[in-house]
């Protein structure tokens, strides 16, 4: 059950659960360089998509791409927020816990690249035959 950000154990109701949600986003797109060039790159990844009539199953694959890369993305700098919170000072678990969350991101990355590989590939080869 999602309580309110004052820790009164009151119940949230479900617009203003949204709201939040969407201030997170939107916090995440002002302060985080990464989550930016994660959103051009989407944009690019749609048009490009559109341009090619990608199928229905290659835009499933795009979609879950685009989408778990944010949501990964928002995982992280939720991390790293915390982690700050925690701990000012140097301290090995909090180096470990921000490198693990980065990792996540950039073995999604990854595999997000290779996806759009695979897409888009054959479309930009029969371009050029």
């Amino acid at each position: 059950m999602n309580m309110d950000s004052q820790g009164k154990g009151k119940p949230v109701p479900l617009l203003r659960s949204f709201a939040y949600a969407i201030e997170g986003i939107r916090t995440s797109v002002i302060a985080e360089r990464n989550m930016r060039i994660h959103l051009l790159i989407s944009f690019l990844v749609v048009g490009v998509s559109f341009f090619f009539s990608i199928t229905k199953v290659e835009w499933l694959f795009v979609i879950i791409a685009i989408g778990g890369m944010m949501a990964l993305e928002l995982i992280n700098s939720a991390i790293e927020r915390v982690v700050d919170l925690v701990t000012e000072e140097y301290h090995s678990l909090a180096k470990q816990a921000k490198d693990l969350a980065a990792g996540a991101v950039f073995i999604y990355a990854i595999f997000s690249v290779i996806i759009g590989i695979i897409v888009f590939l054959p479309y930009i080869q029969a371009l050029f035959l």
